[in-house]
């Protein structure tokens, strides 16, 4: 079946300064795909998604956006970053986050609809903040403030979801009701989701880039432990469950 691209990037080089940060870096993102994204601290992961959103000026090669299969100059992008981006200081509350969200520009600075309070209620009833619309995001914990930022990433249905290591801060328990909720999610959008937790990763994506500066690609079905312990740097057992590994667990080894 053949899969039309939503974002392409090609031969992409990346730079802080003088220093390279990626290079030679060609990835395409389908509709609909579930990618997960994995490599070592400061091997470029944030600096890919931060390009892809357009934040991050490419030295060169070129990223192109497209819908239903025709190149366009920008496509819907829901963004969830790193919990420690929050600035946990900013005086607005929960539902106006979650309404900050809503594609048509809506704002605390101009009338709210009917139309879209509802929405809003539907989306924090969703993430499980009932009886928190009016408290201040920094009054949260961080688990709170993390599913508030998903409410908004997700509540105008964009094209592609992009997720900076979703699991910080949220409790085991919620973070299984996340992983059923990216799946719902993913009938409508694809996702893009950067995660240090490669068991988490291997279960749940379609597809997988490891960034180390460069970039390798791997279908899921490709996915093997010898290609897991030469992306990761790190021994790995894996627990076979059917055709894919059903657990990762990682052998530290300390010197």
């Amino acid at each position: 079946m053949k899969q039309n691209p939503i974002i392409k990037l090609t031969d992409v080089e990346v730079r802080y300064d003088s220093k390279t940060v990626l290079e030679q870096v060609s990835l395409t993102v389908y509709e609909k795909d579930f990618l997960g994204i994995i490599g070592p601290n400061g091997g470029g992961k944030t600096t890919l998604v931060k390009t892809i959103l357009g934040l991050k000026d490419i030295h060169s090669g070129t990223i192109q956006y497209y819908r239903n299969n025709q190149p366009v100059h920008h496509i819907g992008i829901g963004y969830l970053p790193q919990y420690n981006q929050i600035d946990k200081k900013f005086p607005i509350s929960v539902f106006d986050v979650i309404l900050s969200g809503l594609e048509n520009g809506a704002s605390i600075w101009h009338r709210v609809t009917s139309e879209q309070k509802e929405r809003v209620a539907e989306m924090i009833q969703r993430m499980g903040l009932t009886g928190m619309e009016k408290r201040p995001i920094g009054s949260l914990s961080g688990g709170q403030a993390q599913r508030a930022l998903l409410g908004r990433a997700i509540i105008s249905e964009p094209d592609v979801v992009i997720l900076d290591e979703p699991n910080t801060y949220i409790d085991k328990r919620f973070e299984a009701q996340l992983y059923e909720l990216l799946d719902e999610i993913n009938h409508t959008s694809a996702i893009i989701l950067i995660s240090h937790d490669v068991g988490s990763v291997v279960q749940n994506v379609k597809n997988i880039a490891c960034v180390n500066h460069t970039l390798d690609y791997h279908a899921q079905e490709e996915i093997t432990e010898e290609w897991l312990q030469a992306k990761t740097s790190c021994p790995i057992d894996l627990l076979g469950h059917g055709d894919m590994p059903h657990r990762v667990l990682k052998q530290h080894a300390h010197r």
